[in-house]
């Protein structure tokens, strides 16, 4: 329950007291656009800001611009470390496609998804949403309502989170090791290039109601975007980089489909297998 209890609250789109520094005016953008990662300054520009657990004693994970191959981009190391930097929206946005380019350069080779002690990741694209409570099982429901009397600031019932992993294959979706508030799709699995520019673009309603399948049917506000690296659990070391976070309302040209790459060994957790059966979905 602790666990649990740290891990949704440090989702919380508010810097984490002692963290790293963020800039001033670190409230949510007043209109419902993604702000650049990537600005003129030696760090990521306001409204994106850190956030680490409720009193983080352990490592930040260092967020911090750099220039790579001839282009600026968000560096992101994680050294035995925790921390997400998140943008928080004020309204809901339009869009529902999210593009980015990514790359890891330095993988975490003990992590592992599936395993408490494992659940460190180089890399991951997060989206967080405002589920409603009554939507949530029980016990998660009583521990977000605790979280949230400890903060002024929301605290997502529902985060996706695309993530890049050594040991996975392509395209699976499994839960976080250590709650169900948050799922994940590995894009980039075992056997993924290193240290090369991969492009993405992902319909986050159609993933959503796929991954939260067994909770909703219609797609709650989006409420935070973040991007971060850990190694907290395995005690490692991983660098990534990340440029071109936007949020779009048609398709780039050129990107892939939003779907899997065809071919991709995809592995579901049984939950998600059931709620898609219930629904007569099928699986792309």
């Amino acid at each position: 329950m602790k666990q649990l209890f740290a891990l949704l609250a440090s989702l919380v789109l508010a810097p984490a007291a002692g963290a790293q520094a963020a800039p001033p005016a670190l409230s949510p953008t007043s209109t419902p656009t993604l702000a650049p990662l990537v600005g003129e300054a030696a760090t990521p520009p306001a409204p994106w800001h850190f956030a680490g657990l409720p009193k983080q004693k352990k490592p930040a994970t260092r967020f911090s611009v750099a220039e790579i191959e001839g282009q600026r981009a968000l560096r992101i190391e994680a050294q035995a470390s925790y921390g997400n930097l998140v943008h928080g929206f004020s309204q809901p946005p339009s869009q529902r496609l999210l593009a980015w380019q990514w790359r890891v350069d330095q993988p975490n080779p003990d992590s592992r998804l599936r395993e408490r002690s494992g659940d460190d990741s180089p890399l991951k694209v997060c989206a967080m949403f405002d589920l409603p409570l009554d939507a949530v099982p029980f016990v998660d429901r009583q521990v977000l309502r605790a979280a949230r009397r400890m903060s002024d600031e929301p605290i997502p019932a529902a985060t996706l989170c695309y993530v890049w992993d050594a040991h996975e294959p392509t395209g699976t979706e499994l839960d976080n090791a250590f709650t169900r508030r948050l799922r994940m799709i590995v894009l980039r699995g075992a056997g993924s290039a290193l240290s090369r520019w991969q492009a993405e673009e992902r319909d986050l309603h159609a993933d959503f109601l796929r991954l939260f399948a067994d909770e909703a049917t219609s797609v709650p506000p989006l409420i935070g975007i973040a991007v971060g690296a850990d190694a907290d659990n395995t005690q490692g070391h991983s660098v990534a980089h990340v440029k071109g976070l936007e949020l779009l309302s048609a398709p780039k040209a050129g990107l892939r489909p939003a779907s899997p790459p065809r071919g991709s060994s995809k592995v579901a957790e049984p939950h998600l297998l059931e709620a898609r059966r219930r629904a007569g979905a099928t699986r792309p």
